[in-house]
C-alpha cells in the first residue's frame, strides 16, 4: 500500500505520468513517420509537464513556484529547439504553448476550460497538433484525426468523473453517462478505422489493440470510480500505442 501511495504522489499526482503518456503517444507516431529524435522527445516531455503543472497549481500557494519552473522549462524547451531544429519548430511550439494558456488561466476573464462542451475538443486538437505538426516537418492530416478523436475520446471518462462537481455543462450530463460511452467509443473506433488506412501494418495492429483496452476502460467508467482508475488507468491509454508497438517487435524478434 504504502509503494501505491508513493506511487500516486510522485508520478501520478505531480503530472509525471500524464505527460509520459503524452510523450509515448507522440514517440509511437514519430517512429511511423521515421522522425525520432531524442531532443524532440525531451521538448514534447518538458512541454507536457510544465503545461500540466501550470494547469494543476493554479490558485494554489505553490504557484509562484511553478512559474518560476515553467520559465526555466520555456528556456529549456527554446534551447533544445534552436540547437536541434529551426526557427519554424520554434514558431509552431510557441503557438501550441499560447493554446495550453488558453485552455486553462485564472487571468483570462474566459478560458476554454469553461466554455461548454468545448474542453473534450480542444484538449485533443493540442494533443493532436503536438503529434502531426510540432514532431513532422509538415502538417499530417491522418495523424491529427488519429490524435484528434483518440485523445478526446479519453477526455470524456473524466467528464464522467466530474460530472458532480464540474460547473460547466459537460456531455455527461446533458446526454447521460451511457450515451457518453457511446460517443467515446465511437470516437475510438473512428480513429482505429483510420489507423488501418493511414499508419503502417504493424501500428495500425498496435493501435487496434489499444482500442480493445480503451474500449475495456470507458464501459467501467463510472462517477463513483477511484480518482486512480481515471488518472492511472484511462491515462495508462495514451501510452499504450507504443508499449503494444514494443511488445509486437519483442516477439517478432523472438
Amino acid at each position: 500500500m504504502n509503494a501505491l501511495n508513493l506511487l500516486k504522489k510522485y508520478i501520478i499526482d505531480s503530472q509525471i505520468f500524464v505527460s509520459l503518456m503524452g510523450t509515448f503517444f507522440a514517440v509511437f507516431f514519430m517512429l511511423e513517420q521515421q522522425t525520432f529524435r531524442w531532443p524532440t522527445v525531451a521538448l514534447i516531455f518538458i512541454t507536457y509537464f510544465s503545461g500540466y503543472l501550470y494547469t494543476k497549481y493554479q490558485k494554489t500557494k505553490y504557484f509562484p513556484k511553478i512559474l518560476i519552473l515553467n520559465c526555466f522549462a520555456g528556456i529549456a524547451s527554446a534551447v533544445l529547439i534552436i540547437l536541434n531544429h529551426n526557427e519554424i519548430r520554434l514558431i509552431k511550439w510557441f503557438i501550441i504553448v499560447v493554446l495550453g494558456l488558453l485552455y486553462n488561466s485564472f487571468f483570462l476573464e474566459t478560458y476554454i476550460r469553461k466554455i461548454p462542451l468545448l474542453k473534450v475538443f480542444y484538449v485533443g486538437l493540442v494533443w493532436g497538433l503536438m503529434n502531426c505538426w510540432l514532431t513532422l516537418p509538415e502538417f499530417s492530416l491522418p495523424i491529427f484525426l488519429i490524435s484528434f478523436l483518440f485523445i478526446t475520446a479519453l477526455v470524456l471518462p473524466f467528464d464522467i468523473r466530474d460530472m458532480k462537481s464540474d460547473t460547466v455543462k459537460t456531455f455527461p450530463m446533458i446526454i447521460g453517462v451511457q450515451n457518453t460511452r457511446y460517443l467515446a467509443y465511437f470516437l475510438v473506433f473512428a480513429a482505429t478505422i483510420l489507423g488501418f488506412i493511414y499508419l503502417k501494418l504493424n501500428f495500425s495492429t498496435s493501435f487496434f489493440i489499444t482500442l480493445i483496452s480503451t474500449f475495456i476502460l470507458i464501459y467501467f467508467s463510472e462517477n463513483s470510480n477511484r480518482d486512480s482508475y481515471f488518472s492511472f488507468w484511462v491515462e495508462l491509454c495514451s501510452g499504450l500505442p507504443l508499449l503494444f508497438l514494443i511488445l509486437s517487435e519483442m516477439f517478432y524478434l523472438y
